[in-house]
């Protein structure tokens, strides 16, 4: 499709003036979709916040949160993801210094950040509260975090020695909730402990393009890389022009499948795309052959055997990490997909909301919290902050909730998961948008 094709109403988006680039790519992946935001989001090589352009190059290596997060966005509208990150006002004060011009077209994007909405309202009152915030959680977390860790390996090694299936599952549970918690902290400045992710075969600098970058900013919208990979596979967006009814059953009896290839597929994109293209593997993607290799020294096994079991215990992991990972918080008919009518309110934190049911049966225990992707509405509008700390936040999000008169909406995880495959197969848009009672 070319550019100045006009477009048809389904392959318009609601958060965008602009169908996206990088859906056009043969091959969608990371790097098809920072290329896609060089060209929609028109930062003419620098870095775009709004209506006004910045040159953070010389920046990027003193960056707090590391020189990843600088360097990858170059080029592209990073407005959402500035406000998201910094909750503090440190980075907007120092943002003139590296002021270049007014940008010359309008955003892209639809949202609004106005000082008086829902989102920068609530930002202020939980900046405020970070002040006498309980940071002891965050122990826990760290805690829970490195005991995981050795259960991966506790487990790996009893499953290989015993021969045990049973033992495999506990070992794949244990490497999926390692990778799940280990989300925790890839979100945050850089740290030793988001390197754990990589055990999954699966690459945390990847996954800040994929899901902190993309998801996080753009939930269940065409610009979502994370709905788009799954493409044609699994189809969330509700349109018989992207998945017709016969492919949305077929995918919901593939999805198993689906989850259980999701690592290794993650693995191999990356390697053709470095043997085809242009390198995009890390050094710290060898961290996942650390588990075979401690299973291959510490015991009597061949490599042929250790090679199996590890691959039974990351498949099981894979499988576990897609089924938690799609049915956390996002698929169901009740929300916001792209092409679904949009609420006349277009403030970023208002589209979290309707881009989210939270899962209300797990906020009781800080374990599932953390490696079952829970508050996931605060997490997504403040990412940064550690998932221990953010059940704090509650009485500043149900204040602005109150004044805005809109809602947090709770869900078990059964009901998310008949919500996911009633998504797949929905093929006609909600024409009321969110928070409203009229059809748009």
């Amino acid at each position: 499709m070319a550019p100045n094709v006009e477009l048809e109403a389904w392959q318009v988006s609601g958060i965008s003036r602009t169908y996206p680039t990088y859906r056009r790519s043969i091959l969608i992946s990371n790097e098809s979709w920072l290329e896609g935001k060089h060209e929609d989001d028109e930062a003419e090589g620098l870095w775009r916040i709004k209506d006004k352009l910045y040159d953070l190059s010389d920046f990027a290596k003193r960056h707090p949160g590391g020189a990843f997060w600088i360097e990858s966005t170059k080029g592209t509208d990073i407005t959402e993801p500035f406000e998201s990150h910094h909750i503090e006002e440190h980075a907007a004060r120092m943002l003139s210094k590296f002021e270049v011009r007014p940008a010359s077209k309008p955003r892209n994007y639809k949202f609004t950040l106005h000082e008086d909405g829902f989102y920068k309202v609530l930002k202020r009152r939980v900046r405020q509260k970070l002040h006498s915030l309980n940071y002891q959680p965050s122990r826990k977390t760290d805690l829970l975090h490195t005991g995981i860790l050795f259960a991966v390996f506790l487990f790996s090694w009893a499953a290989a020695v015993l021969d045990s299936l049973v033992l495999s599952a506990f070992a794949g549970l244990s490497l999926c909730w390692l990778a799940t918690s280990s989300h925790n902290y890839f979100h945050q400045r850089d740290n030793w402990r988001m390197y754990f992710f990589n055990l999954s075969l699966m690459n945390f600098n990847s996954w800040r393009v994929s899901h902190a970058l993309s998801h996080h900013v753009y939930p269940n919208s065409l610009h979502d890389l994370e709905m788009s990979l799954f493409e044609p596979l699994l189809c969330f967006v509700p349109s018989k022009e992207y998945a017709s009814k016969l492919h949305r059953v077929i995918s919901i009896l593939i999805s198993p499948i689906v989850y259980t290839a999701l690592c290794f597929v993650q693995l191999i994109q990356r390697l053709i795309i470095s043997l085809c293209k242009r390198n995009v593997m890390y050094w710290h993607d060898l961290l996942a052959f650390v588990l075979p290799s401690f299973l291959f020294l510490s015991t009597n096994l061949s490599l042929g055997a250790v090679l199996a079991r590890w691959l039974t215990i990351v498949a099981m992991c894979s499988f576990l990490f897609g089924f938690i990972g799609l049915t956390a918080a996002h698929h169901d008919p009740r929300i916001y997909h792209d092409g679904d009518a949009t609420r006349p309110d277009r403030d970023w934190g208002l589209f979290q909301l309707d881009t989210i049911i939270d899962r209300g049966d797990i906020k009781w225990s800080d374990l599932l919290v953390l490696t079952h992707f829970g508050e996931h509405a605060l997490h997504h509008m403040f990412p940064t902050l550690d998932h221990g700390v953010l059940k704090q936040l509650y009485p500043e999000l149900q204040q602005t909730l109150s004044e805005f008169k809109c809602e947090l909406r709770e869900i078990n995880h059964w009901g998310h998961i008949k919500g996911q495959n009633q998504q797949l197969l929905r093929t006609e848009v909600n024409p009321i948008a969110p928070g409203s009672n009229k059809i748009l």
